[in-house]
This record gives structure tokens, sequence and C-alpha cells, in this order.
């Protein structure tokens, strides 16, 4: 990274100047031609989106700051501030009544005024209060605490608990949670003008003993696919190597479920996660990538969804506080190796301004966006959040709006003094490869789950192997065009044709029919 500090004199000088300045207002459609991301998120537990006036202020304050980009919580706990989609309508407290439309309404002024909308989910929330929610549809009713077998989504830790600070996770490995999830995300891009769809708690939970590795993952479903997986027959420990190799393939499974699933919706929608970046960088005294809390203790592989192709941004979660040495010592770390690792897509940097002052916020700002060694850079900057721009707007909310206004100001008057659009994503405006999908289903009804499915090209030879996912659904991201052969492993006791030959495409989607294949025995 270059030169992390300018002194504090320097510092209080910029910002001293930059609130002294008259800043015009931002649009997001630079005519500069320069390319960074920019962006707030917008949390729904605080004001932002509730009413009309709130958006109108949320998009003058995004402008006051140039950003280009709002992450907005429209998916809390398998719910959304929004009408049309496949999740029931939110019901939280302050919210304007239908037929107000919370996302419609953002989307409608941030696009008039240039900004893009990316719409945040809770992938893996189910629930997040010990009262059920009221709304007779919500998925909590028919799958939550009361629920049995397969019917019963929620994870569960290796003690036997399921509720952990008020809140019911859904568990990765159940096939018709997952299915669920990606058709209701599927609903907001079909039904809305958004530009993105961002992904929080696309992991498992929290609230382990360890940091060395997961205690989630013991729902009756989970084990059972992954006996059947591994012909074992033992309930795996915490710490077994298989089976958090296999944990952490349903959260991937899922992400590529989501990512082409959005794909076929609308090619242009950009899939954006929100990215663990817990104690100190993989180059650091974690010895190594798979050693981080990120890959180990969440069983979150956002290098691996970069270099897939299965994740067009991550937005790492960089929450560090720049007043402990031992704290920015991780923010230069991830810092480092977000920028030297985004694979074949992009990453963004997302500092927490929260537990920062302002000062502290813009000396971060200018080591996210400042080039690495090798001479990277992520596209750009992310602020958590709208709601507090600094720990001073979190012990004094009376501070909250003023603090907001010095910092946009100041990142406005320095890093972000020329106007810029959000980088473009050549993978999907210029297309390079193409991706296949298929589903393996079994006569009579039923589907081979976590069969092996493997691409062959007919002129190089490479291989890809995938395997299905509970629904019997698979797929493949970013494959060079050509003519490929598909083969299925097929499990003892189930006959049929393995064997097919696909074209595929730059730049579109195809299917792949195999099946239905028959038991015997």
């Amino acid at each position: 990274m270059s030169s992390r500090r300018s002194s504090i004199g320097a510092v209080a000088a910029a910002l001293i100047m930059a609130m002294a300045l008259a800043v015009p207002m931002g649009t997001a459609a630079a005519d500069t031609g320069k390319q960074q991301w920019r962006g707030y998120w917008v949390d729904s537990f605080n004001a932002g989106i509730y009413n009309p006036a709130q958006v109108t202020k949320l998009v003058a304050d995004a402008q006051r700051v140039k950003a280009n980009a709002l992450v907005v919580q429209v998916g809390r706990e398998t719910d959304c501030f929004c009408n049309d989609s496949a999740f029931p309508r939110t019901q939280a407290a302050g919210v304007d009544p239908a037929p107000y439309d919370p996302l419609t309404e953002v989307i409608e002024q941030a696009h008039a005024a240039g900004l893009e909308v990316h719409a945040w989910v809770n992938s893996t929330i189910l629930w997040r209060s010990l009262t059920p929610p009221t709304d007779p549809t919500h998925a909590y009713h028919e799958h939550g605490v009361t629920a049995t077998g397969r019917d019963r989504w929620i994870n569960r830790r290796v003690d036997g608990e399921e509720v952990m600070a008020n809140r019911v996770f859904l568990d990765p490995a159940n096939p018709d949670a997952v299915d669920y999830m990606v058709e209701g995300i599927a609903s907001i891009a079909r039904n809305y003008d958004v530009d993105g769809v961002n992904l929080d708690y696309i992991r498992y939970p929290d609230y382990s003993s360890v940091t060395t590795h997961s205690e989630w993952g013991y729902s009756e479903t989970s084990i059972a696919r992954f006996q059947a997986a591994t012909g074992r027959s033992d309930v795996p420990a915490p710490g077994d190597a298989q089976f958090s190799d296999w944990r952490r393939a349903q959260v991937t499974a899922y992400v590529r479920k989501i990512y082409l699933s959005l794909y076929e919706v609308d090619p242009t929608v950009r899939l954006s996660m929100d990215g663990i970046t817990y104690g100190y960088g993989p180059q650091g005294t974690e010895g190594g990538y798979e050693k981080t809390r990120t890959y180990s203790e969440v069983l979150q592989d956002w290098r691996g969804w970069l270099a897939e192709g299965i994740m067009d941004t991550n937005i790492a979660m960089n929450y560090k506080r720049d007043s402990r040495a031992d704290q920015t010592v991780m923010f230069d770390q991830w810092s480092e190796f977000l920028a030297d690792n985004q694979g074949r897509r992009s990453s963004v940097n997302g500092p927490a301004l929260y537990l920062n002052s302002i000062e502290e916020s813009l000396a971060q700002a200018r080591d996210a966006l400042a080039p690495t060694a090798a001479g990277n850079r992520v596209i750009g900057w992310s602020g958590y959040s709208y709601a507090n721009a600094s720990a001073l707007a979190v012990s004094d909310p009376t501070q909250a709006g003023a603090q907001r206004d010095a910092l946009a100001d100041a990142l406005a008057a320095d890093l972000f003094a020329e106007e810029a659009a959000v980088p473009d994503m050549p993978w999907k405006s210029r297309p390079t490869r193409g991706h296949l999908q298929g589903r393996l289903e079994l006569r009579g009804g039923g589907v081979l789950d976590q069969a092996e499915v493997t691409l062959t090209s007919l002129s190089t030879g490479s291989k890809v192997v995938r395997r299905s996912d509970g629904s019997g659904w698979f797929g493949f991201v970013d494959v060079e065009p050509g003519r490929y052969l598909v083969r299925v492993k097929l499990p003892s006791g189930v006959i049929g044709d393995p064997v097919t030959t696909v074209e595929v495409r730059k730049g579109q989607l195809g299917s792949v029919r195999l099946g239905p294949f028959r038991t015997f025995g």
C-alpha cells in the first residue's frame, strides 16, 4: 500500500477547507469518464426509506458526497420493503403503509438523480424477533421452530441451539430454503428496475465458541445430506475438515444458483455481497486465506467466488477502528488482499464510518482507494452507514445529520473531487464467455442430489466438475464458447443416459437436458 497517513494536521486542514467550500451537488452520470464506485449502505433499521420525504433526503445526501450507488436494505428477515416480490411486505414499524412502495420510491428518485440502486437482502436470516411475524404468509410460520424434518428450514448449532440474539437463521444446506430465497431474490430483480442485488449474511452464522471452525450446520436435513454425500454414518464434529468443506460448498452452490437465476432474469444486474474481513488479513499472522475466520469460521469463500465468476462485486465489510494500532494493521492487510484478489470480478472496500471520527474515515478512505505494492486497486469505496456517518453520530444522535454533511463535504472536496460513474462490468457488457445450467430429475418424481457433473471441452479436453444441489440443479459460470460433453456420474441404483453434448455461446445462459433417470433395486 502507499503511505498510510497524512499528518493529523493535514487531515484537519483538508476537512476545514472541505467544509468551507460550497460543494456542488453531484450526479453519478459523470462527464469526466472516471469510473469509481462510491456509495453508502442504507440500512432499514434507521430512517432513510420509510416515506418519500426520507428518500428525498437520502438522495440529496448521496449527491452531496458525489456518490453513485446506494445499497438499500430491502430484505431484512425473509421479507421485503416492497410490495411486489415473492417475499411478504415488511411489517416494520414506521414505514408508510401500502400503496407506498419503498423500493419503487428509492428507484424513481435515485435514478432521476443518476444514482444506481442495489437491493440489499439478508440471505440467511429467517426472522429476527422472539415474537412471530403477524403476517400469516411469512415463511417462519411453516418453516420455523414449530416445523419438523425438511420443512424445518432453520440452522442448528452443535449444542442444539437454534435462536441466537433473537435471530433464527436459514440453513444453506436445506434445498427448499435455498430455492425459496433464490426465487424471492430473483423476483425483486424481475419486478423492479434495480441495478443490482446485494447479499448479506451469505454464510454460516456467528456465535460459535471458537474462531477456527463453525459449530453450525446440525439441522436434521443438513446432517442427512452430508451423510448421503460422503457415505458416512456418524455425526461429524464441528472441526471435521470434510464437514467444513461440505458446508462451505453449500454456500457456494447457493451463490452460484443466485448468480445464474439473476442472469436469467436480467444479464445486466450486478450481484454483490458483503464480504467478511474478521481479524487480521490472510498475509498476516493468520497464515493464508484458508486460515482466516472468513473461510474457516463462517465458511464464506468470497475469494473463490470472485475467481469462479459467480460474484460480480465483493463489497467487503472492512470494519476496523482507525484509533487502534492492531485494527489499523487489520484494515491495511485486508485492503491489500481485497485489491490483489479480485479474480475475474471486482471488489469494493467498505469501511465502518460508525466506528471512526470523520478524520479517521478520511484516512481509511485514502488507504482503501490507494494502489497496492503490486499496483492493484479496488473499484471503489462504500461507507457503512448512511444512518451513522461517524462514532460521534452513534453516541450523540443529534449530531448525525451534521456529521454526515461534514464527511460528505470532506470526501467530495478531496477524494471525490471529480464526478465518477459506477465501474463497468465488461464480463457482462462485453461478454466473451457463456453459462450453463440444468437439473437432474428422476422419473416419477425426485431428483439427483449431489451428483457429480463433468463439463468437458470437445476442442481442448479441459474439464470442470460441479455437483447438483438438493433440488437436482447444477450450473457452470464463465465457460469458454464451444461444444462440450456433459456427463453425470450416476449413483448406484440409478440408470439412464448420463451423457449429452451442448453448445456454449458467449453472453448466453444455456440449458442442459439430461434424464429423467430411473431407479431400480
